[in-house]
């Protein structure tokens, strides 16, 4: 269940990173200096990056606290897909 939990988190880990670096690419196409570019980037979609994993995380985490004999299969790949879409978080 963890290696599905990976496979589903890899969309979105790869969507918020395209998502921050086509911006700053933005910036750059701009004029913008590198370091002006990363911050002003980043900034301008941080809360839609953090609304959109923060939403994806409250479908997925409570999936693994059902109870029985189902959570006992569903509790890994809710905590992986949890963990993978906060560090995705972190880092993009």
């Amino acid at each position: 269940m963890t290696l599905g939990g990976l496979a589903i988190a890899v969309g979105r880990v790869v969507d918020d990173a395209i998502v921050v670096l086509e911006n700053i690419y933005r910036h750059r196409g701009r004029g913008d200096p590198m370091h002006e570019a990363v911050i002003s980037g980043t900034r301008e979609v941080a809360s839609a990056i953090t609304s959109s994993t923060l939403t994806t995380v409250a479908v997925f985490l409570p999936i693994g606290f059902v109870g029985g004999i189902v959570s006992q299969f569903f509790l890994p790949f809710a905590l992986t897909v949890t963990f993978a879409l906060l560090a995705s978080l972190v880092c993009a």
